[in-house]
């Protein structure tokens, strides 16, 4: 599992932002085209997200999926670079994009079916703090190759991390999988209807907080780059490459120490101190763009995000025990904090324009103070009392009430 959450964390998001730039500079492709192409993965993510998780919850298959997804992204990855015209990128991203909305539902399934309920907030951890290493490992492995080969580099690296993750995940046995509990089910009980499933006002809670959370954050460091690159022109990537990395390595420990937090403290005090970092961080963007203060104010991110990552698979964990509904739920959310994301570029976009950068990050740092009120008043605690973690049967009425 470790191994395979190094691999899988350059392959969940295909070439990323990368992409367009190969397009733009070695291929001339126009704004509009590399637009519509950087949407096309996103529409594939948004439209596969929730079957994937029920696919999940219903396939005892799920080291094959998740081999077979990371095939077709390498396949994917290899096409890109080969034949860049203009309906095989279009066809490729979505694809890419809906290939790789197997991973998330299927290591936190795998996981669960492994080590079990009591055992799975450090398993989550490990798999977060092994998914940012990876990022870290990628990202400078990407930024080198690119330097010393061109972009073609990045394509292979890819592609490479995903056959590696196809055969990584293959070598756990199939029968230290626990099925039933993969997918939140007790043993010998059948799965919870889908809108009995969704009348439990806990889940509806925790999506909508989980919302306002990508509501507030996915549009904060498209802003910091976009401040920075009209204030330092040729060294914003420089900037924004150093943002990425320190993320990710600050992600590590942070995913590490919100297992164990949320194992003893419980899920909601961790849960509400990553959303109280998100409106101090948009406050301080506000304040400067020096390179050396921005980078270290997206430091907070690494907090906020790896905290996210871990107490969000827990809590849904949590709300689906007994259910059999686990991985579902999983899309459910993704599919609902993937709008959220995208909503939040589209308005502090609009707002940058017509008042400028500092009240854009001050609009995204309300939205984050009303959505941490939001889950401070309304979510209760969702970890299992220790009776209830030892044992698998909780049953799905009670647990709604």
């Amino acid at each position: 599992m470790d191994g395979l959450n190094f691999f899988l964390a350059d392959v969940r998001d295909g070439m990323g932002p990368f992409l367009g730039t190969f397009l733009r500079t070695d291929h001339q492709w126009d704004p509009g085209r590399v637009g519509i192409a950087m949407a096309a993965s996103q529409i594939g993510t948004l439209l596969a997200q929730t079957p994937a998780g029920a696919l999940i919850d219903r396939t005892r298959a799920k080291r094959f999926a998740v081999a077979v997804a990371a095939v077709l992204v390498a396949a994917c990855c290899i096409l890109l670079y080969l034949v860049p015209t203009f309906p095989v990128v279009v066809a490729s991203q979505t694809l890419m994009g809906a290939a790789a909305t197997i991973f998330p539902p299927a290591i936190a399934a795998v996981s669960l079916g492994l080590v079990g309920r009591a055992l799975m907030p450090r398993r989550t951890g490990r798999n977060e703090a092994f998914n940012h290493a990876g990022n870290v490992v990628a990202a400078a492995l990407a930024g080198g190759g690119a330097y010393f080969f061109g972009y073609g580099a990045m394509f292979i690296l890819v592609a490479g991390m995903a056959v590696a993750s196809a055969f990584v995940v293959m070598m756990i046995r199939e029968d230290d999988i626990d099925h039933d509990l993969a997918r939140g089910e007790d043993e010998g009980g059948e799965a919870l209807g889908v809108g009995e499933l969704f009348r439990d006002r806990r889940i509806l809670i925790f999506i909508a907080s989980a919302v306002l959370f990508h509501f507030a954050n996915a549009a904060m460091l498209p802003l910091v780059g976009q401040k920075s690159g009209d204030g330092l022109k040729e060294g914003a990537a420089v900037v924004m490459s150093a943002c990425i990395i320190v993320a990710q390595m600050v992600m590590v420990p942070v995913s590490l120490a919100a297992s164990r937090l949320a194992a003893s403290w419980g899920r909601k005090p961790v849960f509400l101190l990553g959303f109280a970092v998100l409106p101090v961080r948009g406050l301080l963007y506000c304040l400067s763009v020096n390179p050396a203060y921005l980078v270290a104010v997206q430091l907070l991110d690494g907090i906020g995000a790896g905290i996210f990552g871990v107490v969000s698979v827990l809590v849904i964990a949590d709300l689906t025990r007994g259910t059999g509904r686990f991985n579902l739920t999983q899309g459910a959310l993704a599919t609902a904090t993937g709008l959220g994301a995208g909503l939040s570029n589209v308005l502090a976009g609009f707002v940058v324009k017509e008042a400028g950068f500092d009240a854009g990050f001050v609009l995204l740092a309300a939205i984050a103070a009303v959505g941490a009120v939001f889950f401070a008043l309304a979510m209760p605690e969702t970890r299992p009392s220790e009776a209830s973690a030892a044992g698998f049967g909780v049953d799905a009425a009670d647990g709604a009430r």
